[in-house]
């Protein structure tokens, strides 16, 4: 073997995505309102682009033409020197550069007050007259209740949290002999107290305690629904009426009676207090009924249109006075701003594409439910309309569509499908929708089981699996027959 350098030549490929690539997928995958926010933050960056508003006609009659040609000139003289502007790269005058990676939006701050469970408790706990080690291991408390209000650590954990915070303390103040630590009876005690919080149910370990301390605030420790939480709370979540009715001594139905009333108290009191998410959806796509025949508009009116400025166009064609970097920097933002504006007309070209794609294939949905929704794959879209698969993602992603069924994601649209008897596969979100019904209308004395709901489908030529009608009945939180039989 030779030691030594080297040379050889090979011949190979690589695959090298332009940046601009990229950028054209950003655009594809934004929502209206990120587009929206994109757009402005270019128009900041770029000189070459500007807002193109609407042109307005304005009629001059033949004796005003000597004030307009006056007005004119005047507008001229008063008319910056745009090449020295241009020039310019703000740096000694104190204004933003027109790159675009710093160009940013002012946005005025906006204080909203929001109070979360947290501050709900503490504000209670504000209230009673506890001492500052007290206080401390409330705090500790307060500091592990979930947001659905149950607590989210052992009494144990609790205490040795707080050991942990009174031996910093202990440490940082240099005290020798220290503070008392917390046992197990203080955070039982102190665990009793943050449960007459309000909301009733708060710093509850599980299900059947955060019911006990609701029935509890309300005075109702004497009541059958009490017992039957207390005493059997595995029998009443498995819906055992007969048994819980020969346990206590009741009827059946009385015992089912009592259970409609505990369905009523709130297994999540601490959602009551989480911070409201008021998430706005302005629709990407319109689809519009007209004549019989259903249209698609891209809801893009408060869209910036964008346009190359004139003024810099002009400048930019005298090439004999920009040299070097001025020339490079004003090549760059030309391009830069063409392409802009074919990348916004190619994503508006593509949703449009889609979604015509979408109705044509769904009419039947919009014409008559959910019901009759077709199967369809992101690549019989792409396939369509000769586009990748990737493509088609990125349009159909975070994007909604007003329709005269009501706001959709486009998502929505695409399902998987099963075989029928007929040979056109039936769309897996209709037969969720199919089940839901079939559900909606039983008897309730005598529910559908899943295999039932399996030959029914089988009348209507829709070959299902029972494990399949179990697996949908469960995404669409529909309990099994036994525990949906009313007596």
């Amino acid at each position: 073997m030779k030691t030594g350098l080297h040379q050889q030549t090979s011949l190979r490929q690589d695959l090298r995505i332009n940046p601009r690539l990229y950028q054209a997928m950003d655009l594809l995958y934004m929502p209206l309102l990120d587009l929206q926010q994109h757009l402005k933050q270019e128009l900041l960056g770029n000189p070459f682009l500007e807002l193109e508003e609407p042109e307005e006609e304005t009629e001059v009659s033949l004796s005003e033409d000597g004030a307009e040609q006056e007005k004119k000139e005047k507008e001229k003289e008063d008319e910056p020197n745009w090449e020295d502007i241009l020039l310019d790269d703000g740096s000694d005058s104190g204004v933003p550069p027109r790159d675009m990676s710093e160009a940013k939006e002012y946005t005025e701050p906006v204080s909203v007050e929001t109070k979360g469970l947290s501050e709900y408790l503490r504000e209670q706990m504000q209230m009673l007259d506890l001492t500052p080690r007290q206080r401390l291991l409330a705090e500790e408390f307060i500091g592990n209740i979930a947001e659905d209000g149950y607590l989210g650590a052992s009494p144990e954990e609790i205490v040795a949290g707080a050991n942990n915070l009174l031996q910093q303390y202990a440490d940082e103040s240099q005290d020798e002999k220290g503070v008392e630590p917390y046992t197990l009876a203080d955070a039982e005690a102190m665990l009793r107290i943050i449960q007459k919080f309000d909301p009733p149910g708060v710093a509850a370990r599980d299900l059947r305690e955060c019911l006990l301390l609701q029935l509890e605030a309300r005075n109702e420790t004497g009541t059958l629904a009490y017992r039957l939480v207390k005493e059997a709370f595995e029998d009443l979540k498995a819906h055992r009426w007969s048994d819980l009715g020969k346990r206590f001594g009741l009827d059946a139905a009385e015992v089912q009676k009592v259970a409609d009333e505990l369905a009523k108290l709130d297994p999540k009191p601490g959602l009551q207090h989480s911070p409201a998410n008021d998430a706005y959806i302005i629709p990407d796509l319109v689809v519009e009924k007209i004549d019989g025949h259903y249209h698609v508009f891209l809801n893009d009116a408060g869209l910036p249109r964008l346009r190359i400025s004139r003024t810099y166009q002009e400048i930019a064609r005298d090439k004999k006075k920009f040299q070097g970097e001025n020339k490079d920097f004003i090549n760059q933002r030309m391009n830069s701003a063409h392409w802009m504006i074919q990348a916004i007309e190619q994503r508006r070209q593509t949703m449009l594409k889609v979604m015509n794609f979408i109705v044509d294939r769904q009419r039947d949905f919009f014409e008559k439910g959910v019901e009759y929704l077709k199967p369809l794959t992101l690549r019989e879209v792409a396939d369509v309309i000769n586009m990748h698969e990737s493509t088609v993602s990125r349009v159909t992603n975070e994007k909604f569509v007003q329709t005269p069924r009501g706001l959709l994601p486009l998502k929505f649209f695409f399902s998987s499908g099963l075989s029928t008897t007929t040979g056109e596969d039936a769309s897996a979100r209709s037969i969720k929708a199919q089940i839901q019904k079939m559900v909606d209308g039983e008897d309730s004395k005598n529910p559908l089981t899943d295999q039932q709901i399996v030959e029914l489908f089988a009348q209507r030529g829709v070959r299902i699996a029972r494990r399949t009608v179990a697996k949908y009945r469960d995404q669409l939180g529909v309990l099994p027959a036994r525990m949906r039989k009313r007596l």
